[in-house]
């Protein structure tokens, strides 16, 4: 039923009275977005957007969601940082509020509320072409993460890859033809195969300075990003991610 998790035990009715629940937030969310479409700033926008995302991260996880929990943990930081600065130039804050109601539906397998205005940026994931250059790789298992990070990068037009196993990234990254560029590697600590550490290391040997790796990690302790940066990693993202503040951090280490 989740789609990610395995449902845990609950009373006979509970998880449908949630689900119906969760209907009227994603209404209200996609009306949010209606707003926001109108005025990015629009601080009351924002803070019903930061509320039921909160909301959101903590009920969905006791319900066996886990992939809408983190999703929302990420768009709770973002509209965190809207707030803060409603006058910032990001992406279109509306249509990605709207594709975190769509894809929120999806995880839960909920009808869309309303009918999504059109959105250029709502097709399928661009991969970078094998033929050209990424600006930006992204290896990441959490998917809820990955998509937030790759819906920046569709609205930046920045060229990009993503992996979900470590052991394909790494074969791939060990033949790209990168034609002197340095592109941008978004490496998590934790993955399937290969851990990023080992990638890193791998990477080290065999096409040392090739690729400019942030590591991205949910352990913030100041002696796992000590353990990265001393091993010669650009910079550390700490999960939940802001998209806002990554995308400004990729466009000063991509420089555009």
């Amino acid at each position: 039923m989740t789609g990610d998790a395995t449902t845990p035990e609950l009373p006979p009715g509970l998880l449908e009275d949630y689900l119906e629940g969760m209907r009227g937030q994603l209404g209200a969310l996609a009306r949010v977005a209606d707003h926001l479409d109108a005025d990015g700033g629009d601080q009351e926008a924002l803070e019903q957007l930061r509320r039921e995302t909160h909301k959101i991260h903590g009920s969905a996880r006791s319900f066996g969601f886990w992939n809408a929990s983190r999703l929302a943990a990420g768009m709770e930081v973002t509209a965190k940082d809207w707030l803060s600065r409603p006058g910032d130039t990001d992406v279109e804050r509306g249509a990605l509020t709207r594709w975190f109601v769509a894809r929120l539906a999806e995880i839960m397998r909920l009808d869309v509320p309303a009918t999504p205005r059109a959105d250029p940026l709502s097709s399928p994931m661009l991969q970078a072409d094998r033929l050209t250059v990424p600006d930006v790789i992204v290896v990441e298992d959490d998917p809820a993460l990955a998509e937030l990070l790759e819906y920046g990068l569709r609205s930046r037009a920045y060229r990009f890859a993503s992996y979900r196993n470590g052991r394909e990234a790494l074969t791939d990254l060990l033949a790209l033809e990168t034609e002197g560029a340095h592109p941008l590697l978004l490496l998590d600590v934790d993955l399937p195969g290969l851990d990023g550490y080992s990638i890193f290391e791998a990477l080290g040997r065999e096409r040392p300075g090739v690729y400019r790796v942030v590591f991205t990690t949910v352990h913030g302790d100041e002696g796992e990003q000590l353990r990265g940066l001393e091993a010669g990693a650009l910079d550390y993202l700490v999960k939940p991610i802001s998209l806002r503040v990554a995308l400004e951090k990729i466009r000063r280490w991509v420089g555009r």
